[in-house]
Protein backbone atom coordinates (compact mmCIF):
# COMPACT_ATOMS: atom_id res chain seq x y z
CA UNK A 1 0.00 0.00 0.00
CA UNK A 2 1.11 3.68 -0.48
CA UNK A 3 2.83 5.09 2.35
CA UNK A 4 1.99 9.05 2.22
CA UNK A 5 3.66 9.62 5.20
CA UNK A 6 4.20 13.48 5.56
CA UNK A 7 6.41 15.60 7.50
CA UNK A 8 3.52 17.45 9.04
CA UNK A 9 5.85 20.94 8.43
CA UNK A 10 3.86 23.89 6.68
CA UNK A 11 6.98 24.95 4.47
CA UNK A 12 6.28 24.62 1.27
CA UNK A 13 9.11 22.70 0.55
CA UNK A 14 8.07 20.31 3.00
CA UNK A 15 4.65 19.95 1.62
CA UNK A 16 6.77 19.35 -1.71
CA UNK A 17 8.58 16.52 -0.41
CA UNK A 18 5.45 15.49 0.87
CA UNK A 19 4.33 14.95 -2.53
CA UNK A 20 7.75 13.57 -4.69
CA UNK A 21 10.35 13.20 -1.68
CA UNK A 22 9.74 9.38 -0.98
CA UNK A 23 12.59 7.09 -2.26
CA UNK A 24 12.26 6.72 -6.32
CA UNK A 25 9.62 9.08 -6.36
CA UNK A 26 11.55 11.69 -8.50
CA UNK A 27 13.23 9.17 -10.80
CA UNK A 28 9.90 8.09 -11.67
CA UNK A 29 9.46 11.70 -12.72
CA UNK A 30 12.39 11.47 -14.69
CA UNK A 31 11.09 8.71 -16.49
CA UNK A 32 8.49 10.28 -17.59
CA UNK A 33 9.84 13.22 -18.92
CA UNK A 34 10.39 12.37 -22.25
CA UNK A 35 6.66 11.25 -22.67
CA UNK A 36 4.69 8.27 -21.54
CA UNK A 37 6.03 5.17 -20.19
CA UNK A 38 4.02 1.61 -19.31
CA UNK A 39 4.73 -0.01 -16.12
CA UNK A 40 7.12 -2.55 -18.06
CA UNK A 41 8.94 0.26 -19.74
CA UNK A 42 9.97 1.79 -15.80
CA UNK A 43 10.66 -1.51 -14.46
CA UNK A 44 13.38 -1.89 -17.23
CA UNK A 45 14.53 1.20 -16.79
CA UNK A 46 14.48 1.01 -12.92
CA UNK A 47 16.05 -2.48 -12.50
CA UNK A 48 16.57 -1.50 -8.71
CA UNK A 49 13.21 -1.10 -7.67
CA UNK A 50 10.56 -3.80 -7.02
CA UNK A 51 7.58 -4.09 -8.48
CA UNK A 52 5.07 -3.44 -5.37
CA UNK A 53 7.26 -0.15 -4.56
CA UNK A 54 6.98 1.02 -8.24
CA UNK A 55 3.63 0.38 -7.90
CA UNK A 56 3.25 2.11 -4.68
CA UNK A 57 5.52 5.26 -6.20
CA UNK A 58 3.04 5.64 -9.54
CA UNK A 59 -0.27 5.50 -7.24
CA UNK A 60 1.41 8.62 -4.48
CA UNK A 61 1.99 10.21 -7.59
CA UNK A 62 -1.41 10.02 -9.13
CA UNK A 63 -2.72 10.67 -5.53
CA UNK A 64 -0.47 14.09 -5.45
CA UNK A 65 -1.45 15.39 -9.05
CA UNK A 66 1.83 14.82 -10.63
CA UNK A 67 1.28 11.20 -12.64
CA UNK A 68 -1.59 10.17 -14.69
CA UNK A 69 -3.00 7.13 -15.69
CA UNK A 70 -4.70 6.06 -19.14
CA UNK A 71 -5.23 3.13 -21.81
CA UNK A 72 -4.03 3.45 -25.43
CA UNK A 73 -6.91 2.82 -27.51
CA UNK A 74 -6.95 -0.56 -29.23
CA UNK A 75 -4.93 -2.58 -30.65
CA UNK A 76 -2.08 -1.39 -28.14
CA UNK A 77 -4.98 -0.73 -25.48
CA UNK A 78 -1.83 -0.37 -22.69
CA UNK A 79 -1.38 1.47 -19.30
CA UNK A 80 0.62 4.19 -19.86
CA UNK A 81 1.64 6.67 -17.08
CA UNK A 82 2.47 10.21 -17.58
CA UNK A 83 3.06 13.53 -16.27
CA UNK A 84 0.15 15.87 -15.79
CA UNK A 85 1.19 19.06 -16.12
CA UNK A 86 2.21 20.28 -12.35
CA UNK A 87 4.37 17.11 -13.03
CA UNK A 88 6.03 18.69 -16.30
CA UNK A 89 6.65 21.70 -13.68
CA UNK A 90 9.36 19.46 -12.39
CA UNK A 91 11.68 18.99 -15.24
CA UNK A 92 13.69 22.51 -14.49
CA UNK A 93 14.05 20.87 -10.76
CA UNK A 94 15.10 17.75 -11.81
CA UNK A 95 17.82 19.03 -14.40
CA UNK A 96 18.78 21.35 -12.11
CA UNK A 97 19.53 18.35 -9.50
CA UNK A 98 21.37 16.26 -12.26
CA UNK A 99 23.97 19.77 -12.91
CA UNK A 100 24.27 19.56 -8.84
CA UNK A 101 24.78 16.03 -8.74
CA UNK A 102 27.17 15.81 -11.47
CA UNK A 103 29.46 17.20 -8.33
CA UNK A 104 29.19 13.79 -6.64
CA UNK A 105 31.11 10.72 -6.51
CA UNK A 106 29.52 8.13 -8.72
CA UNK A 107 28.77 4.44 -6.52
CA UNK A 108 31.14 1.62 -7.08
CA UNK A 109 28.78 -0.82 -8.00
CA UNK A 110 26.21 1.53 -9.90
CA UNK A 111 23.78 0.04 -12.08
CA UNK A 112 23.56 0.57 -16.35
CA UNK A 113 22.06 4.36 -17.04
CA UNK A 114 18.90 4.06 -18.16
CA UNK A 115 17.80 5.82 -21.71
CA UNK A 116 16.10 8.74 -20.66
CA UNK A 117 18.82 9.38 -18.26
CA UNK A 118 21.37 9.53 -21.13
CA UNK A 119 18.67 11.70 -23.47
CA UNK A 120 18.36 14.17 -21.04
CA UNK A 121 22.04 14.70 -20.79
CA UNK A 122 21.81 13.91 -24.84
CA UNK A 123 19.66 17.41 -24.92
CA UNK A 124 21.36 19.46 -22.39
CA UNK A 125 24.86 19.14 -23.59
CA UNK A 126 24.41 19.72 -27.59
CA UNK A 127 24.10 22.83 -29.57
CA UNK A 128 23.34 22.96 -32.92
CA UNK A 129 24.39 25.18 -35.49
CA UNK A 130 21.25 27.56 -35.86
CA UNK A 131 22.48 27.93 -39.62
CA UNK A 132 22.15 23.93 -40.34
CA UNK A 133 19.27 22.49 -41.88
CA UNK A 134 16.73 20.37 -39.77
CA UNK A 135 18.28 16.50 -38.87
CA UNK A 136 16.23 13.77 -37.76
CA UNK A 137 17.11 10.79 -36.04
CA UNK A 138 15.73 7.52 -35.27
CA UNK A 139 17.16 6.04 -31.95
CA UNK A 140 17.23 2.37 -30.86
CA UNK A 141 18.22 1.88 -27.30
CA UNK A 142 17.82 -1.35 -25.64
CA UNK A 143 14.77 -2.23 -28.26
CA UNK A 144 12.81 1.25 -28.02
CA UNK A 145 13.08 4.02 -30.55
CA UNK A 146 13.47 7.63 -29.91
CA UNK A 147 12.92 10.68 -32.34
CA UNK A 148 16.29 13.18 -32.00
CA UNK A 149 15.76 16.20 -34.27
CA UNK A 150 17.93 19.37 -34.59
CA UNK A 151 16.82 22.42 -35.53
CA UNK A 152 17.60 26.10 -35.85
CA UNK A 153 20.08 25.66 -32.45
CA UNK A 154 17.59 23.48 -30.75
CA UNK A 155 17.22 19.72 -29.71
CA UNK A 156 14.01 17.75 -29.19
CA UNK A 157 14.26 14.14 -27.98
CA UNK A 158 10.41 12.73 -28.31
CA UNK A 159 9.44 8.90 -28.00
CA UNK A 160 8.44 6.80 -31.02
CA UNK A 161 9.57 6.07 -34.30
CA UNK A 162 9.85 9.03 -36.64
CA UNK A 163 7.93 9.63 -39.61
CA UNK A 164 10.94 10.24 -41.90
CA UNK A 165 14.67 10.34 -40.27
CA UNK A 166 17.88 10.85 -41.92
CA UNK A 167 19.68 8.28 -39.98
CA UNK A 168 18.78 5.08 -37.68
CA UNK A 169 21.32 4.30 -35.23
CA UNK A 170 21.09 1.57 -32.92
CA UNK A 171 23.32 1.34 -29.93
CA UNK A 172 22.58 1.02 -25.90
CA UNK A 173 22.51 3.78 -23.24
CA UNK A 174 25.97 3.26 -21.80
CA UNK A 175 28.03 3.64 -25.45
CA UNK A 176 25.34 6.56 -26.51
CA UNK A 177 26.60 8.07 -23.23
CA UNK A 178 30.50 7.65 -23.74
CA UNK A 179 30.16 8.88 -27.28
CA UNK A 180 28.71 12.38 -26.10
CA UNK A 181 31.36 12.64 -24.05
CA UNK A 182 34.12 12.01 -26.52
CA UNK A 183 33.11 11.40 -29.99
CA UNK A 184 36.21 10.53 -31.40
CA UNK A 185 34.97 6.74 -30.24
CA UNK A 186 32.48 7.16 -32.77
CA UNK A 187 34.92 4.87 -35.12
CA UNK A 188 35.54 2.32 -32.72
CA UNK A 189 32.00 1.90 -31.31
CA UNK A 190 31.04 1.06 -35.49
CA UNK A 191 34.09 -1.59 -35.25
CA UNK A 192 33.09 -2.84 -32.47
CA UNK A 193 28.72 -2.93 -33.39
CA UNK A 194 27.97 -1.51 -30.33
CA UNK A 195 27.07 1.52 -31.93
CA UNK A 196 25.08 0.29 -35.83
CA UNK A 197 23.39 2.56 -38.24
CA UNK A 198 21.02 0.90 -39.88
CA UNK A 199 20.57 3.84 -42.69
CA UNK A 200 21.68 7.32 -43.31
CA UNK A 201 25.36 7.81 -43.81
CA UNK A 202 28.02 7.42 -41.38
CA UNK A 203 28.70 11.59 -41.51
CA UNK A 204 25.40 12.20 -40.85
CA UNK A 205 25.75 9.79 -37.53
CA UNK A 206 28.55 11.07 -36.87
CA UNK A 207 27.01 14.81 -36.70
CA UNK A 208 24.96 14.03 -33.73
CA UNK A 209 27.94 13.59 -31.93
CA UNK A 210 29.70 16.57 -32.53
CA UNK A 211 27.47 19.25 -31.79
Amino acid sequence: MPTMRSYRDGCAIARALDAIGERWALLVVRELLLGAQRFTDLRRALPGVSANLLTDRLRELEVNGVVTRSTLPPPAASVVYELTGSGRELEPIILALGQWGQRMPGPADRRPLSATSVLLYLRSVCRPDPAEQRTVYAVELDGRTWTIATSQGTVTVESGEPPQHDSRLRTDPETLNALLADPSLFEAALDDRTLVIDSGDAATGRRLFSL
